[in-house]
């Protein structure tokens, strides 16, 4: 198995340069095609024009807003010529939350960004990166708002905790873990969910994935009293110098809400690195 199709959402936000770059070096590394899909999120113009004045300013915002987006996809073109890859740039049609996944479910691996609460451009939808998590199915691979990544998936930090969403996770994740200089599966236990014997064993999984070349050592972590699930993981992640979280996406539609598991919540607000979820 490997990532040979790869699509990278891209919006007029600040940060979305520094996705299509991670974008190209995975494709570049697979040997795979990459597929540009730039969403954004337009509100119906008619309703500026009941406001005074703001008109005007929507007219003006739409003319950056396209001006931004020709530069990007001019890069796009440049880059992927550069680094000798197949791409296409593609324009979607219609909200964000439906055209990406529709779009993604195509494809092996799905690359998107955290919501940024700074960058207004990086509102695309309501809850977009949990939607695209949830509905997609198919690893997304979430990028932080801050930082700069020259690597990713060298160093490795599994999230284990038996769960169905975890193994997906695991083997979605495996054409890094198999080209990752290092792998640790950290063990995280867990109370809620599945009987503790319905779940697998760190060592049993390590075992599985280390057939595949992978060279993993697993990290049995104690629950703590005073961090939450998700704040153990950042933890650890940090002081491994992970480049790379691999973990499961845990959530279900409600009435017109969204319900995510708390360590899925605390990652997706607060993560520092790449996170690879699947669900």
């Amino acid at each position: 198995m490997s990532f040979k199709s790869i699509v990278v959402h891209l919006d007029a936000s600040e940060r979305s340069h520094a996705r299509m770059e991670l974008a190209l070096l995975l494709a570049k590394r697979f040997d795979a095609h990459l597929t540009a899909l730039y969403a954004v999120f337009t509100p119906e113009a008619r309703s500026f024009y009941v406001m005074a004045g703001s008109a005007a300013w929507f007219e003006r915002h739409e003319a950056s807003r396209r001006e931004r987006r020709g530069a990007i996809e001019r890069l796009f073109h440049a880059e992927v010529a550069r680094a000798c890859i197949k791409g296409e740039w593609v324009e979607a049609q219609g909200h964000a939350n439906l055209a990406v996944p529709r779009k993604g479910r195509c494809a092996d691996l799905i690359i998107a960004g955290q919501d940024d609460p700074n960058d207004p451009e990086s509102y695309v939808g309501n809850h977009f990166p949990e939607t695209l998590v949830m509905s997609a199915g198919r690893p997304v691979l979430l990028v932080p708002y801050a930082g700069f990544f020259a690597t990713v998936g060298e160093r490795v930090m599994v999230a284990w905790d038996g769960s169905r969403e975890a193994t997906r996770a695991v083997h979605d994740a495996l054409p890094l873990l198999k080209k990752s200089k290092h792998v640790t599966l950290v063990s995280i236990d867990s109370t809620s969910g599945d009987a503790p014997d319905a779940r697998i064993p760190g060592a049993e999984i390590a075992t599985s994935i280390a057939r595949h070349g992978v060279k993993v050592e697993v990290c049995a972590m104690e629950e703590s009293s005073g961090l939450s699930p998700g704040e153990q993981m950042l933890s650890k992640a940090a002081d491994m110098s992970a480049d790379l979280i691999v973990m499961g996406g845990y959530g279900h539609a409600r009435w017109q809400e969204l319900v995510l598991g708390g360590a899925t919540r605390t990652i997706l607000a607060s993560m520092t690195v790449p996170v690879l979820m699947s669900h």
